[in-house]
C-alpha cells in the first residue's frame, strides 16, 4: 500500500527536508513548542496525591503486581537481532522524516517519564507513588532507547538540557487522565500496528528498532490501564454531562493531531509499506474499541464528515507553520486565517454525532493485537 500525497503535503515535506538534510539539531527540535510537538506537562500534584483508590483496589493490586514484576526488564538492550544501519546511505528524505519520527516519540516518552517522576517525588499517598514510580521508570527506558537509536545516527537528544529548556503546560489532573490515557493507549495501537505490518512484511523494516514494539507497546497498554483505574476512582470524570464534552474535545484533538502528524511523514510509511490514512484510521479502530472501558463515547470514524474534515485540518496545519516561517504582517495576516480555518474543522469534526457505549464493571483489558 502506498501512501497518498497532495500538492500541499508536498511543499511542507520539501521544507522539512530541506531543513533536516544538513545538520540535524535535535535537541533543539524536541525543546520547540507547536501545536503538534509533544510537550511537558504539570498539574495539581496535591490534587492527585488525594486519589483513593478503594473503589477499583482489586484491579489497582493485579495491576500494581504486574508493574512490580518489570515484565520488560530486560528488553530495552540491543542484541543480535538489531542490524547495523547504514544512515549515510539512507535515502535523505526518509532518513529526515524517521529521524522527526524518533526525535517526536523520544520527547513523547522523556515528557511521561518527566511528570510521572515528579509526582512520585511531590506524593505521599503510597498507591499513587507506587505507580507513578514504575510508570517513570518505563518511560525512562523508552525514552533512552530511543536516544541510543538516534546516537547511533550522531543525533542524539540532550535529554538532560530539555527538562530544564522545554515549555511547561499546566493541565487539570482530569484533563491529564484523559490526555494521558489516549497517549498511551493510541501509543500501544501505533506501535502494535506497526509490528504486525512489518511482521507479515519484514523486507519492509528499515530499521531494527521496530522489531522492538511489541513487548514495548505491553508497557503502554499498562500505563494506559493505569489511568482508565485512576478515572474509575471518581465516577463523575466520565459521567457527567461536561466531562463528556471534554472526553469528546480530547478524543477529537489527539486524533486530529495524529492525522496532521502522520501525513507530514509520507516517506516514512512509504517506506514502511503502509498508506496512512489506512493506518491512521485502523489506529482509530483499536484505540476506540479499547478506550470503551472507561470512556461512555467513541468518535464515528467511519462517519462522512470525518476523514474530509481531518483533511481540511491537515492543509490549514500546514499553512499556519507556512506563515510561522513567513514572518512579517503578511505572515501574521496568513497565519490568523489559516487558524481560522483549523478552528473551523475541528469544530466540524467534534460536531460529527458520537457514539454512545457502557463501560464494563471491570476496567481491566488485557493486549489482543
Amino acid at each position: 500500500m502506498n501512501a497518498h500525497a497532495t500538492p500541499e503535503n508536498d511543499t511542507t515535506h520539501g521544507e522539512l527536508h530541506a531543513e533536516l538534510s544538513g545538520k540535524f539539531d535535535t535537541t533543539a527540535m524536541a525543546t520547540e513548542t507547536t501545536l503538534l510537538n509533544p510537550r511537558f506537562y504539570t498539574t495539581d500534584f496535591d490534587e492527585m496525591d488525594r486519589i483513593d483508590v478503594t473503589p477499583v483496589r482489586e484491579e489497582w493490586d493485579k495491576l500494581i503486581a504486574q508493574m512490580k514484576s518489570d515484565p520488560n526488564k530486560g528488553h530495552f538492550k540491543k542484541n543480535a537481532d538489531w542490524d547495523k544501519v547504514d544512515w549515510d546511505g539512507m535515502d535523505p528524505a526518509l532518513r529526515a522524516e524517521f529521524i522527526d519520527f524518533l526525535v517526536s516519540s523520544c520527547t513523547a516518552e522523556f515528557s511521561g517519564c518527566v511528570l510521572y517522576k515528579e509526582m512520585k517525588r511531590r506524593g505521599n499517598n503510597p498507591d499513587i507513588c507506587e505507580l507513578f514510580n514504575y510508570m517513570a521508570r518505563d518511560e525512562a527506558r523508552h525514552a533512552g532507547f530511543i536516544n541510543d537509536a538516534l546516537r547511533e545516527a550522531g543525533v542524539a537528544v540532550n535529554l538532560g538540557f530539555l527538562t530544564k529548556a522545554k515549555k511547561y503546560t499546566y493541565f487539570r489532573p482530569k484533563f491529564i487522565y484523559y490526555a494521558t490515557y489516549l497517549s498511551e493507549k493510541i501509543g500501544y495501537a501505533r506501535y502494535i500496528t506497526i509490528y504486525r505490518h512489518l511482521e507479515a512484511h519484514p523486507e519492509q523494516r528499515f530499521h531494527p528498532i521496530f522489531k522492538w514494539f511489541r513487548e514495548w507497546c505491553n508497557d503502554e497498554f499498562s500505563h494506559g490501564e493505569a489511568f482508565a483505574l485512576l478515572m474509575r476512582t471518581d465516577p463523575k470524570l466520565t459521567t457527567s454531562f461536561a466531562n463528556k464534552l471534554w472526553i469528546r474535545f480530547f478524543l477529537t484533538a489527539v486524533y486530529s493531531v495524529m492525522w496532521v502528524r502522520d501525513h507530514a511523514r509520507t516517506d516514512f510509511h512509504n517506506a514502511l509499506g503502509v498508506d496512512i490514512d489506512w493506518y491512521d484510521q485502523e489506529v482509530y479502530r483499536k484505540t476506540s474499541a479499547i478506550a470503551r472501558q472507561v470512556f461512555p463515547i467513541e468518535l464515528d470514524i467511519d462517519h462522512p464528515r470525518w476523514i474530509p474534515g481531518l483533511r481540511r485540518m491537515t492543509v490549514a496545519m500546514n499553512d499556519m507553520e507556512k506563515a510561522r516561517k513567513a514572518g512579517g504582517i503578511g505572515g501574521k495576516i496568513a497565519h490568523l486565517s489559516a487558524m481560522a480555518r483549523a478552528g473551523l474543522a475541528f469544530a466540524g469534526l467534534y460536531l460529527i454525532p458520537v457514539k454512545h457505549t457502557t463501560p464494563p464493571v471491570n476496567v481491566r483489558l488485557e493486549p489482543i493485537y
